[in-house]
């Protein structure tokens, strides 16, 4: 790259060249998705010598910067401050760059992990320093049922913060996993990428796959193939985490046995066993026969949900919130009418329920 062209355009900007910048060539970013330099360093985009370039650019960079972020468009001498949002030249001469100043600091996942880091260092946090893989255990399972229960309430600025405090949790567990020389972010990140193109190679390779089925078939048939590399002597589910919430796990024994042709033809057959299940259950003789009818009952009715393409786990927990509602309403009835639930009839609770279920609970 042209450095006497880097020199001019912090010329015409009047601004001192800042002590880190990107500098890259605007075609590098035709097939891109996401910029691929981190957004709380400046950098200047050269080459941009065409309107399907620039609304490339101008699409790559909307992944990660907001409409309002003030860019610089500059065209030899001249220099034109616009919003990233409203960025389309129409004229493309003398070497036309676009200068993106930062977007702040603490944008960037490298200057997060920075300060994850710091506060693992001897100047930084005595509880932070205290933890081990161990120690957070308790603490990745809770930021996960906290950002699952922001996805249950579609609540955009809570899943904003549940994501990033669990984010957290896999950035400390590997800044822990590096001071130990056991794995680091970067083979983390390394890893997971590896894997992704690997498994999908209908996107990133030559190979045709018939909709969603036969990509998860196909899923199937590589982690198969990469058992069979590792010499690992593991079967089709062993791979089922055992910590999985009950209804969680059948649905993912249940996927995975299906990718393999283990499966009802029809969903007739699903519905026939929950019939002979709901039989078997009434039938039972003894606590530890309801509980196994039981068991078996709860299995297929995941079997159904399957089926249906609903997310059993997701489904109860939906339930479950309804009834909170709908319970709670009942309470300030009561509380409305001087009264004790306890003292009141199934019947005058049941009306208060179904007052609930009209306003839509």
């Amino acid at each position: 790259m042209n450095l006497s062209l880097v020199a001019s355009v912090f010329e015409t900007l009047r601004i001192t060249p800042p002590p880190k910048l990107t500098l890259l060539e605007a075609q590098t970013l035709t097939s891109a998705h996401v910029p691929p330099f981190p957004p709380d360093i400046p950098a200047l985009l050269t080459g941009i010598d065409s309107a399907e370039l620039a609304l490339q650019v101008k699409k790559v960079m909307l992944a990660v910067y907001p409409k309002e972020h003030e860019v610089n468009w500059i065209e030899g001498e001249s220099s034109q401050v616009v919003r990233l949002g409203d960025f389309h030249p129409s004229s493309f001469t003398l070497h036309p760059c676009l200068y993106i100043p930062s977007l702040g600091e603490g944008t960037s996942f490298e200057s997060f992990a920075e300060i994850v880091a710091h506060l693992r260092a001897p100047d930084g946090c005595p509880w932070d320093r205290e933890q081990t893989h161990q120690t957070l255990r308790t603490h990745l399972l809770e930021e996960a049922y906290e950002t699952l229960s922001a996805m249950d309430d579609d609540n955009s600025a809570d899943m904003r913060e549940e994501f990033g405090d669990l984010l957290l949790q896999i950035v400390l567990n590997s800044q822990i996993g590096s001071e130990t020389e056991s794995f680091s972010m970067t083979e983390v990140i390394k890893a997971i990428y590896d894997k992704i193109v690997r498994r999908h190679p209908h996107v990133f390779g030559d190979v045709q796959l018939d909709g969603v089925d036969g990509v998860l078939q196909n899923w199937e048939k590589l982690k198969e193939k990469e058992r069979g590399e590792k010499k690992e002597d593991k079967g089709l589910l062993d791979g089922v985490p055992a910590a999985l919430p009950a209804l969680t796990q059948a649905l993912e024994y249940q996927d995975r046995a299906a990718r393999v042709g283990f499966d009802w033809p029809e969903v007739e057959g699903v519905l026939d066993k929950i019939r002979e299940e709901i039989e078997e259950v009434k039938n039972a003789q003894n606590i530890a026969e309801v509980t196994n009818e039981l068991g078996d009952l709860f299995f297929v009715l995941v079997n159904l949900a399957r089926w249906r393409k609903v997310d059993a786990e997701s489904a109860l927990r939906g339930t479950n919130i309804k009834f909170k509602k709908r319970f709670g309403y009942v309470e300030q009835g009561a509380k409305k009418q001087g009264r004790n639930l306890s003292d009141m009839t199934l019947e005058e609770m049941d009306a208060l329920w179904n007052e609930a279920k009209s306003l839509g609970m």
